[in-house]
């Protein structure tokens, strides 16, 4: 039991409804989905604008959840837990951490800015962990969600905490600032990030010092709007490139592929190697070099650490691995916080029963070794692992506390038994701190790499999934699409997050597509929204709900359905009218009647049919008159059969433009991948899938000289092509090329010259500083799926599902 937990919801403003629950509480949670929900769990019960989860409440108590924190008592669950009702769950969180964090006095470094945060968190952990206990915002933590939780982590034995705060509109920091209270302030880069959220740069900046009203120093680099805002109790501690009046004056040079800093620092002047070239990275070196100087280190520790600085990888990545593995690629850090979103992020995504970790030493818990790994292999108990395979000398030591483990001393020992370890048909999640470079791990399960990938943010399909809920009337269930790989995404993990989520149904188009979801483990009713004949005995088998849209195609299905000796097998029947493509019609309703009455071998699951124009309103008058023909046509169904069937008409464009439609379910497809045919709509859904390549080889050619087949491409002066790994066979359209279509190469745009060959492409760069190597943005951001269709006169489905399987697909969470 954590007593500070306790004490500290004691302390929040709240009606507390006791049911003689034990208040034996050790942990925090927000996520009702999470295996590490138990008794000693208190589960606020956030409500978002898409999500309410005060709906999970009574599953929580099923799995032995008792204290909960409700905006209202659910129905059903008044006597069953402990309550504490409050005006709002968000506050009341926010509340408690701010309790919470008045038990604890030391250094808090507060970390905010528009670009850069995460990164000088991590590099600042990397530098300060040898002489600090540090506890740190895991993953990018910043958010008035992450940072209550981030902070409630604290314990006992940290003596140093790194938290960084995040903000999008004006007002949010100062319920960051009283859980942080930072005494060591560091602002990074202030850029456009979330500019739409203030009304000028001045409000932005404003905002983000107000997080250090109690610091007692700021670091900053040198600027003058932002020195109007310093608080008057901080006293400031600036760097500059061009004022020598800064407490810190820095130059630079770069050499290869370093940069070397030369740091005047009151009397001193140093030289400080760091591993990077670009500004940023220079600019967050520096904001971590200030503090290590505020910290008074000496000149060769510093130098000493900071040439050591590396790239930050800041997301979970699903990849395919050898002998039908997928793994979870989190192979730069190791403590316990991070430990327990990684193994959330394991169950949402895996894709066997089977569950492996490869784990190395935990660093930075505070705990003591054996209260650490006591509590890690409770994490690993409750998530239902497999096997467990421990790297390091700590973890050897702990083996006892752990079923089925092996361990190894370290990677090389790991590496040289490889051979004799057996993965196959599991999930296996690489979970590592940096220095033991399990990248060596990931590279030996991983399949063959692509240098063409098409990158899916598993976080923005779950926001987009929320924003369209949100949209729906209350009891309205969901269906969605994931028919076509997922609209070119990726099918079984983009199902596997989809049911993580507990939609209602999944839809695909074929029979096959079902299946191959049945046989990766997916249990939700899927419905086959297209199935031939042919396939009704495997759709039978496979527990699969068919679409019946004809007399031919009931009759057959009944057939084989008596020969079975089914009874009451769900069906979907689906009514024409006025797609004119799939359906009964009305003058065959009767005979559907007929043929249905007083038959036991199947049930009519739901009732559907398809609208034609529901993403043009200059067509509404049509689109009423489907809806008054769906509405005569299913109630004589429903009246005639006498059942009670589940009725849905509206696709993604239906949920928004005709809510009063969205009868039993809707059914949602493109908008779940981040495309909306209204441009309001489209400013508020998140990009889902980001096509990548790199750039190949770089030439250089004279005026006169062509590019590509046919010559479609002439220099009219000395131009500078990238070669890029991508073409028609890949999915790229060919009418894409010839200088309509463009790729994005360090944030410029690059025009497509020539025509789009089969296997590459190739652009003009003559005006962007690129090598060989760099990365390419095919689709994402810049282009958006939505520029290429306009521009190739089509739409975005055609664009995204025509992206090659052999394309590989690299699924990620931030």
């Amino acid at each position: 039991m954590n007593p500070k937990i306790v004490n500290s919801i004691q302390k929040i403003e709240a009606t507390f409804i006791d049911n003689n629950f034990a208040l034996t509480l050790d942990a925090v949670s927000i996520d009702s989905r999470s295996l590490q929900n138990g008794s000693q769990t208190l589960f606020f019960a956030l409500v978002g604008s898409n999500i309410d989860a005060h709906i999970y409440v009574e599953d929580l108590i099923d799995v032995g959840v008792r204290n909960f924190v409700v905006t209202h008592i659910p129905k059903n669950c008044e006597t069953k837990a402990n309550f504490y009702v409050v005006k709002d769950t968000l506050m009341a969180l926010q509340d408690f951490a701010a309790q919470y964090r008045s038990f604890f006095d030391f250094p808090i470094i507060g970390i905010t800015g528009s670009n850069g945060k995460t990164i000088v968190k991590e590099w600042l952990n990397f530098l300060l962990s040898p002489d600090f206990n540090v506890i740190r915002s895991p993953k990018s933590y910043n958010s008035q969600v992450g940072v209550p939780l981030s902070v409630i982590a604290i314990n006992e034995q940290h003596n140093l905490g790194i938290f960084e705060a995040g903000i999008s509109v004006s007002t949010e920091m100062k319920n960051l600032q009283k859980i942080i209270k930072p005494t060591l302030g560091v602002l990074t880069n202030i850029g456009s990030a979330h500019d739409e959220g203030f009304i000028n740069l001045d409000e932005k900046i404003k905002e983000k010092m107000s997080l250090f009203q109690t610091a007692e120093t700021v670091i900053y680099q040198m600027d003058e709007k932002i020195e109007s805002f310093i608080f008057p109790i901080a006293n400031a501690f600036t760097w500059s490139f061009i004022n020598k009046d800064a407490d810190v004056f820095v130059t630079k040079k770069k050499i290869a592929e370093l940069t070397i800093l030369n740091i005047q620092h009151r009397k001193e002047h140093f030289d400080v190697k760091i591993p990077f070239q670009d500004q940023a990275s220079i600019e967050n070196a520096i904001s971590c070099l200030m503090v290590l100087l505020y910290f008074k280190y000496d000149q060769q520790t510093i130098q000493n650490r900071m040439q050591l600085l590396f790239p930050v990888e800041m997301r979970l990545k699903v990849k395919n691995g050898i002998n039908n593995c997928s793994i979870i690629d989190d192979s730069y850090s190791s403590d316990f916080q991070s430990l327990k979103i990684a193994l959330d992020f394991l169950e949402s995504q895996k894709q066997s029963g089977n569950k492996t970790v490869i784990i190395s030493d935990i660093f930075q818990s505070g705990l003591t070794m054996d209260e650490l790994y006591s509590k890690v292999s409770d994490l690993i108990i409750s998530n239902k692992i497999s096997r467990v395979i421990g790297i390091g000398e700590t973890i050897s030591e702990y083996k006892h506390k752990f079923e089925n483990c092996v361990t190894y001393q370290n990677t090389a020992e790991f590496i040289a038994d490889y051979e004799n370890v057996d993965f196959s048909n599991e999930s296996i999640l690489i979970k590592g701190a940096r220095s033991f470079q399990f990248e060596q791990i990931v590279q030996l399960l991983e399949e063959k790499t692509h240098e063409t990938v098409l990158e899916i943010n598993l976080n923005a399909i779950s926001y987009n999934l929320n924003f369209y809920k949100a949209k729906l009337k209350p009891n309205v269930k969901i269906m969605v699409m994931v028919k076509a790989f997922g609209y070119g995404n990726g099918g079984f993990e983009i199902a596997k997050l989809l049911e993580h989520h507990k939609v209602d149904y999944l839809g695909v188009a074929f029979a096959d597509e079902g299946i191959s979801l049945k046989n990766l483990g997916i249990q939700l009713p899927i419905m086959v929204l297209n199935p031939e004949n042919t396939s009704f005995s495997a759709i039978i088998q496979y527990q699969l709900e068919p679409e019946i849209y004809s007399l031919k195609g009931l009759r057959a299905f009944l057939k084989i359905a008596a020969q079975k000796e089914l009874k009451h097998f769900p069906i979907h029947i689906k009514i024409d009218t006025g797609m004119h493509r799939l359906g009964f019609e009305a003058n065959t309703i009767d005979e559907l009647i007929a043929a249905l009455k007083g038959n036991q071998t199947v049930k009519v699951k739901s009732i559907l049919s398809h609208m034609a124009t529901s993403d043009d309103m200059q067509h509404i008058e049509f689109a009423n008159s489907q809806i008054d023909l769906y509405e005569k046509l299913s109630s004589k169904l429903i009246r005639e059969l006498q059942i009670q069937p589940i009725r849905h008409l509206m696709n993604t464009s239906g949920i928004s433009n005709f809510p009063n439609a969205q009868y039993d379910m809707v059914r949602l497809g493109i908008g779940l991948y981040g495309i909306s045919n209204g441009s309001e709509e489209q400013k508020k859904l998140e990009n889902v899938g980001t096509l990548k390549s790199i750039i190949s080889q770089i030439r250089a050619i004279p005026a006169g000289d062509s590019v590509g087949y046919g010559r479609k491409f002439m220099a009219v002066k000395p131009t500078t092509v990238a070669t890029i790994p991508i073409g028609y066979a890949d999915g790229i359209a060919r009418g894409w090329g010839n200088e309509l279509g463009f790729v994005t190469i360090k944030n410029k745009k690059a025009p497509i010259i020539g025509n789009v060959c089969m296997d590459m492409l190739m652009v003009d760069v003559t005006e962007i500083d690129c090598k060989e190597g760099d990365a390419v943005i095919i689709f994402g951001q810049s282009p958006t799926v939505n520029e290429i269709a306009r521009a190739l006169n089509t739409i975005p489905y055609e664009v995204l599902t025509s992206i090659s399987q052999r394309v590989k697909r690299v699924f990620y969470r931030e």
